[in-house]
């Protein structure tokens, strides 16, 4: 919805596709037998985080790759091993967290080449397909536990990981809890539930919990919300796996932007970089590239 005006257009150019020389052409997955049948998947691409340096770490979920992008768009691979990473986030102190769809959380030495286990498990039950991850200033880590779920199974959960190692279920009914990022003050949790093609917001209550959970804005389209950032002035992006957009929230709900896809519709996940941090980086999956657009023009 918009109330004085339609969301303002803003377009998008390729700043770094996957070469080819890293493409797995013709190989069989089971995550793509599963998430994408009858469909060639060379690779699917998402989890766009930036390090210290300007290099943009993403992951290619089928193959269990972690790659870094160069400020100049040359493409390195960090880590391969056996999982589905799907959500990457870099912490302020460097540390490189994993949400791994087989695995749970994972923390990556992105020198040395290896993931090691942070939680596998809740109370020795497997994780039904963890999703992406937010980290907290004050070191706690928020992720989905998306798995197959929706309207069908709306039994999707959205956790808390403080550095003392308490896991907190914050939500046991979500519809395919996917993105999250929290708001300025840390006090609302935003997620993206994709499959009710909806982003839902959780406010805090004083014990850490949350109340009065309700759907901030409404999509459409046959898939939903994919990852999610917000910049300093609360501004949600939200970008859509079907509709080859992202999605501009004003703190209020109005849609008052919507940035564009240059290559394919499938925009799973977002970054803000560049010096100024009026850069949007936006993860195209089928594709296999990174779309760059100015954020600036949003004031």
């Amino acid at each position: 919805m918009y109330l004085e005006a339609p969301p303002k257009l803003i377009e998008t150019k390729i700043f770094s596709a996957m070469p080819g020389h890293f493409r797995r052409k013709g190989v069989a997955t089971e995550w793509a037998d599963a998430n994408r049948p009858g469909q060639p998947t060379d690779c699917f691409i998402e989890g766009p985080s930036f390090d210290a340096e300007g290099n943009l770490f993403i992951v290619d979920i089928p193959f269990g790759r972690i790659f870094r992008i160069s400020p100049d768009g040359q493409w390195s691979l960090v880590a391969e091993y056996e999982g589905w990473p799907n959500g990457l986030k870099i912490a302020r102190d460097g540390r490189i967290l994993v949400a791994d769809y087989r695995r749970g959380i994972l923390e990556l030495d992105a020198k040395a080449g290896r993931l090691r286990p942070v939680l596998a498990s809740r109370n020795s039950e497997s994780f039904r397909g963890c999703n992406d991850l937010h980290l907290a200033s004050s070191g706690d880590i928020y992720f989905t536990d998306q798995g197959q779920t929706g309207l069908h199974d709306p039994t999707g959960r959205v956790y808390r990981l403080t550095p003392g190692g308490r896991l907190d279920c914050l939500i046991d009914t979500g519809v395919s809890p996917n993105g999250l990022v929290l708001d300025p003050n840390e006090a609302v949790l935003f997620v993206a539930m994709t499959r009710d093609n909806a982003v839902w917001r959780l406010p805090f209550m004083k014990d850490g919990g949350v109340s009065k959970v309700g759907r901030f804005c409404s999509l459409f389209g046959p898939s939903g919300p994919d990852g999610m950032t917000m910049d300093g002035a609360g501004r949600l992006f939200v970008a859509h796996a079907s509709l080859g957009h992202v999605f501009v929230f004003a703190p209020n709900g109005e849609c008052i932007a919507r940035i564009k896809s240059c290559a394919g519709t499938t925009c799973t996940n977002v970054a803000i970089g560049g010096a100024k941090r009026d850069r949007l980086y936006i993860t195209e999956s089928t594709s296999g590239s990174v779309l760059v657009a100015d954020i600036s023009v949003l004031g």
